[in-house]
């Protein structure tokens, strides 16, 4: 196969430095600089607690001392794991999805990441049991698979200096989403738009959206930081995608201390819990909330979301770099 220069030079680059590297682990993934979406910021938190060990992280590149390495979804070049993988490393595949499903279309994404699992992995990590039982329920199995939920970086999602719930003042509602796929839920929003009190409810919508809402406000994606003082700056967070396997956004807001009501999809009912509840139909909603503010500050309390630490400490065990 012939390669060219550009790749030559990258790989002869890539092998000298894996000789002067010191690394424990290697983590596959593309980052991106925020506001970016959720798996680029669990990464980034992931990171962090993985040095906290004393553990030496790289980044795309394989060193002679490297003992684990961490591929996350289809988010990394196969071509350059394939020209630097060495048999000495243990390789643990991260995996969400199905993407196609929660695409709402098949552009061959899942069964991508099918084949590299098959081709690198000695381990899989799976972010919710909906995204198991929904790659098995597609024919595809993965090697050694095991769930682990995500978590938040909580140096910035925290519920400390929120604002105070009042039932005497307008409910303060808030959605997100990194994209305008309609599958994560714009049809819901303008329902609610349209047909929610104005009076008794405000409602802000954070990022990209296929629908101009009249009542809601809108606000473009944001970083991390500024989000997280939104979250805290609401009361009740609303999720309407499908589909969605471990929700980001979900776990942010829960973690800065707001409950949820979620459409029953993907891994929403696994994340919230008893912390919210549950719609079919967007006219449902309405009624959710009346309960919600009704029992409000019992249904807050219910909220348990893992730490970062928690996640970070199982995500090590099954990388083996920790006992």
């Amino acid at each position: 196969m012939k390669i060219g220069v550009k790749d030559a030079i990258s790989n002869i680059v890539a092998l000298v430095a894996g000789y002067f590297t010191v690394a424990d682990l290697s983590i596959f993934h593309e980052f991106e600089p925020p506001p970016t979406g959720g798996g680029h910021q669990f990464l980034r938190a992931f990171w962090k607690q993985a040095e906290e060990y004393g553990l030496h992280i790289e980044n795309n590149l394989l060193s002679q001392s490297t003992r684990a390495c961490l591929l996350n979804s289809f988010n990394f070049k196969e071509k350059r794991l394939q020209r630097l993988k060495r048999d000495t490393v243990l390789y643990v595949h991260r995996v969400d999805g199905p993407i196609d499903v929660y695409r709402g279309r098949d552009d061959g994404v899942d069964k991508s990441i099918h084949a590299v699992n098959l081709k690198f992995a000695d381990k899989t990590i799976f972010q919710s049991q909906y995204s198991l039982e929904k790659h098995l329920a597609l024919g595809m199995e993965f090697k050694n698979p095991t769930i682990v939920l995500n978590a938040a970086d909580p140096e910035i999602f925290h519920s400390h200096a929120r604002v105070e719930f009042s039932r005497n003042r307008r409910i303060r509602l808030i959605a997100s989403s990194w994209s305008n796929n309609v599958n994560k839920g714009a049809m819901v929003y303008q329902w609610l738009d349209e047909h929610l009190d104005w009076e008794r409810f405000e409602m802000t919508f954070v990022g990209r959206s296929p629908v101009v809402f009249k009542n809601i406000r809108m606000i473009p994606a944001v970083d991390s930081f500024r989000m997280a003082e939104l979250f805290r700056e609401n009361d009740i967070y609303l999720t309407a995608s499908k589909n969605d396997p471990c929700s980001n956004s979900l776990i942010e807001a829960l973690t800065c201390g707001i409950p949820a009501i979620y459409l029953q999809s993907g891994g929403h009912p696994e994340i919230v819990k008893q912390a919210g509840a549950g719609f079919e139909a967007a006219e449902q909603i309405p009624e959710l909330l009346n309960q919600l503010i009704y029992q409000y500050e019992a249904v807050q309390s219910r909220i348990s979301i893992p730490s970062i630490k928690e996640v970070s400490t199982q995500y090590l065990k099954v990388l083996e770099l920790i006992s």
